[in-house]
């Protein structure tokens, strides 16, 4: 794929560099005229490995089927293979969230953003999406059974770390 990157220099913008996809070929970079032509080529190098490598992760595959073979794993491991479910899918719906439960209907939804992280982090999210199907809150209870999976902690320390777990794990 061949890019284009544009570049756009402005006397109003002062300290920061940005960039943005502006279609499927072309990244726009915003800076200061007032940068020499040597700092913003590396800092245009450094935003364009950020950018195709986040659209990468984007599209990482969606396997509703290794979710299933993952939830039944822990479902065995966890829960002494006791749970039903319905569904588990991946959904594109949830940006603000990584999970969700209906334990009334069974289903529980994995947000697309997980398809490329660390497996440990994706059955940390299974796990506590699985939890609900026993507890629909975040009670004492509920987090006792989460934390049986032995990894809770530094998952959610990863997911904190990438700004993505405040309130996201319902």
């Amino acid at each position: 794929m061949e890019l284009t990157v544009r570049i756009k220099k402005s006397q109003r913008r002062q300290k920061t560099i940005s960039a943005r996809w502006r279609d499927n070929n072309t990244i726009e970079v915003s800076a200061p005229a007032s940068i020499d032509d040597e700092a913003l080529q590396l800092a245009v190098e450094n935003l364009k490995r950020r950018l195709i490598a986040a659209r990468e992760k984007l599209n990482a595959p969606l396997d509703d089927q290794a979710l299933e073979e993952r939830a039944r794993a822990l479902n065995k491991k966890y829960f002494s293979d006791r749970l039903r479910w319905r569904s588990i899918r991946f959904v594109t719906n949830q940006n603000k969230r990584f999970g969700s439960c209906t334990p009334k209907q069974g289903t529980i939804r994995i947000s697309h953003r997980l398809a490329s992280a660390p497996a440990w982090v994706l059955d940390y999210v299974i796990m506590h999406e699985l939890t609900h199907l026993l507890e629909a809150n975040h009670s004492q209870k509920f987090w006792r059974i989460v934390q049986r999976y032995p990894l809770t902690e530094r998952a959610r320390g990863y997911l904190i770390a990438l700004s993505l777990e405040k309130d996201s794990v319902d």
